[in-house]
């Protein structure tokens, strides 16, 4: 069963599982506006919440994955005299939406089918996984406007390149094309740019037909993994593993396992 929501800057259908959020403002490059910021964090929390969601993939539409802020909404502003907020714009409008993608308890896949500069780039790195068209790139632009990489890239970056590369990248604000960003870890796959949306989706359905308890436990396992130290982390993972160890899902794998027949799980 498929089913779309409306939306006026993004598109997001549900289907066997995978919610499919995609950015459709491909003539500026999906670039963030105060409506695109607001519909995607709202698409995101409905996510979260619905429990035929067990799996969330970001992409864009058009040639771009996202170009980050849409400065075209800026140039009324930087007028002599004008003195930004920044901040309290990130805390309004972007942090909310890193945020939810990092404590959603489903994993997220971007698929990053261009160009993901700025807060794109930031947007992509803040999933849990990045498959990427042979055309995509990675862009810390931030620099360039003199200003710092935000809406949680200093946290994701150096966490998936080092602190060297996240340095070197974010200061420099050179672009990374694709082959370059699976040899260095930001991205899990590189394919063809026409099969992005097939092996995108193959991810996806495999993660969905997985124990959603499970899925959701690790995630927030490995999340949690860099703030503890070792001891707290075993404490974690004792208790999640209690908590797996309660499910169905739990009890027909071993059943499925033993009587050496595929595993019906209904994630529960």
């Amino acid at each position: 069963m498929t089913t779309a929501t409306a939306f006026e800057t993004i598109s997001v259908i549900l289907e066997e599982g995978v919610c499919t959020i995609t950015l459709q403002r491909a003539d500026v490059l999906n670039a963030f506006d105060t409506m695109l910021t607001t519909e995607l964090a709202k698409a995101l929390k409905e996510a979260s919440r619905n429990k035929d969601v067990r799996v969330v993939v970001l992409t864009g539409s058009g040639r771009a994955f996202s170009s980050g802020q849409d400065l075209a909404d800026l140039k009324a502003k930087y007028v002599p005299g004008h003195v930004p907020n920044l901040g309290e714009d990130l805390k309004k409008r972007y942090d909310p939406i890193v945020k939810l993608i990092h404590t959603m308890e489903k994993p997220v896949i971007a698929a990053v089918n261009g160009v993901a500069a700025g807060a794109g780039c930031s947007l992509a790195l803040a999933c849990d996984m990045r498959i990427a068209s042979e055309h995509a790139s990675f862009i810390e632009v931030f620099v360039n406007v003199g200003l710092v990489p935000d809406s949680g890239s200093t946290w994701t970056l150096p966490r998936l390149v080092g602190f060297g590369r996240a340095m070197e990248l974010c200061c420099t604000g050179r672009p990374v094309k694709a082959e370059e960003a699976l040899a260095i870890g930001l991205v899990n796959q590189v394919v063809p740019s026409d099969e992005l949306k097939e092996a995108t989706q193959k991810l996806a359905k495999r993660l969905a037909s997985l124990p959603a308890k499970a899925i959701s436990l690790t995630k927030r396992l490995l999340n949690q993994s860099f703030e503890n130290d070792f001891k707290e982390q075993l404490i974690q993972e004792a208790f999640a593993q209690d908590t797996a160890g309660k499910t169905h899902d739990h009890f027909e794998g071993v059943v499925a396992f033993v009587e050496k027949r595929k595993p019906n799980f209904t994630h529960e």
